[in-house]
């Protein structure tokens, strides 16, 4: 098992930004994947969303 595999399978979201293009989008280690941003900061934002869970 890879340590993303054992990162996603303990519960624990490990995010990144990944940039394409003129785009720059969130991704974590359980598979997620945020929206194309134009802006660094609002792919951030979706990132820190995503661990941080559910806010209903």
């Amino acid at each position: 098992m890879d340590q993303q595999d054992s990162a996603a399978s303990h519960g624990e979201h490990r995010t990144t930004t990944v940039e394409q293009g003129r785009f720059c989008f969130a991704r974590c280690a359980c598979g997620w994947r945020g929206p194309a941003r134009r802006a660094r900061s609002l792919a951030r934002t979706d990132a820190q969303g995503h661990a941080d869970g559910p806010t209903y």
